[in-house]
């Protein structure tokens, strides 16, 4: 038998005893006999207990850090593996040739002889254990980080200067990423200033890589990794705003009107373009071979009054405004050498909704969209913005483009009014 100090455990024969706890430690009950362990009283079904409750904002956090965790995690993944492919377009060719399905042993060298051994343990395992699910990913190169990746274009960059221009430019763009990389891959929380800078890094460097037409960009309206694999629940709508004032802040007027080849706008008074896009942006835009069309409510018209009754403001301040921005189109329209390339127009009918299409007959083309509420102004109205030959984010045929999306419904609307309108002089 071993003898502990005076109260502490004995164990012999008849097992181990423990002293009992202080007279007021929770646990101690008259109905447990003395020297036996306690145990904690079962919960009900369904409590959990609330040390380990989450309650709404929890909840809210953790739901927030999974969308971006996932989203940074689409962007990581396209950039993975378009620099696989990279990878594997050049160095293949040198390298299989002479040492066969170790050519990417052969490629990582003396210096990459740790990591290049390690995915080829990893690549045993999968096998044995049934992971690879896609005989496409049984190779090493399948098995390579982004940073070993990287490597293999660090080490053989001669190889890779043809097809790169910048070689400073892509390590930056992966300096970028790894940030967000290590942060993804061991759940931690993102903050959404490293997520945004993580899809321009991603963007970037997908177009440096050449990766095709449909690569995220710098043009007018960006498209979305998310857009381009789950988009299709949504049609062509690619961004939905609560009010102007937030459209403005993430898509301003520069970016919806700087580079239009053709912009047609309908509404009371298009103040999205007249207010937020200066005239000499305009009068630029229509010199460089542009074409626009703006139809405005008739400042005259009943229709005016009844929408300020809507509103619930001073009779006349709604046609005035109306009238003052017609004006100012005119101006503008008066210092073009082609007068015909800045149509102004008015109709009289009531007003549904506020529309702007830009570059409409192309598959490239954009549009922002309000309806008009009986009680709330247009810079307070919900905004939609649709993407043009783009069914949810994937590329439409232009003998196609009247079948998918919203955006066909409010050109032809455009285009009815239009017929119907009056020309301003």
């Amino acid at each position: 038998m071993l003898r502990g100090a005076e109260g502490g455990a004995r164990v012999g024969s008849g097992g181990l005893e423990l002293p009992p706890g202080d007279e007021g430690h929770e646990g101690n009950s008259a109905d447990v006999p003395p020297g036996a362990v306690s145990l904690a009283r079962p919960m009900g079904a369904g409590a959990i207990g609330p040390e380990l409750d989450w309650d709404a904002e929890a909840w809210h956090e953790v739901r927030t850090r999974a969308q971006r965790a996932g989203r940074a995690y689409i962007w990581l993944n396209l950039v993975e593996q378009r620099l696989r492919a990279v990878v594997a377009a050049v160095l293949r060719p040198i390298y299989e040739p002479v040492h066969g399905d170790d050519w990417v042993v052969a490629a990582a060298g003396p210096a990459g002889q740790e990591w290049v051994q390690r995915a080829v343990a990893v690549r045993e395992v999968s096998r044995r254990k049934g992971y690879l699910l896609d005989p496409a990913d049984d190779n090493v190169l399948s098995f390579l980080t982004l940073p070993q990746l990287r490597e293999l274009m660090v080490q053989h960059w001669p190889c890779f200067e043809p097809y790169v221009d910048e070689r400073r430019d892509v390590e930056l763009a992966l300096d970028e990423l790894e940030v967000t990389r290590n942060v993804v891959s061991r759940n931690r929380a993102l903050s959404e200033a490293v997520l945004n800078q993580a899809e321009r890094a991603s963007a970037r460097l997908l177009e440096i890589l050449g990766a095709g037409s449909d690569v995220p960009s710098a043009r007018r309206l960006p498209v979305d990794a998310v857009e381009d694999l789950v988009g299709d629940r949504y049609a062509d709508v690619v961004a939905v705003h609560p009010d102007r004032v937030r459209l403005l802040r993430q898509f301003p007027a520069e970016d919806i009107f700087g580079s239009a080849r053709r912009l047609d706008a309908l509404g009371i008074g298009l103040n999205l373009l007249v207010q937020n896009f200066s005239g000499r942006r305009l009068v630029r835009l229509a010199e460089s071979g542009g074409r626009v069309r703006l139809l405005f409510l008739n400042p005259a018209s009943s229709a005016v009054k009844r929408r300020e009754r809507e509103l619930g403001i001073k009779r006349g301040e709604l046609s005035r405004a109306v009238e003052m921005n017609i004006l100012h189109m005119r101006r503008v329209r008066s210092r073009l050498r082609d007068p015909g390339a800045f149509e102004i127009q008015v109709f009289d009918e009531t007003p549904r909704f506020t529309a702007y299409l830009v570059d409409g007959d192309g598959a490239d083309g954009i549009a922002v969209v309000q309806s008009y509420l009986r009680r709330t102004r247009g810079m307070e109205a919900p905004v939609l913005v649709l993407r043009n030959g783009r069914n949810g984010g994937k590329v439409v045929k232009s003998d196609q483009l009247d079948e998918n999306g919203l955006f066909p419904t409010y050109r032809e609307e455009f285009e009815l009014m239009w017929a119907d309108s009056r020309p301003v002089s």
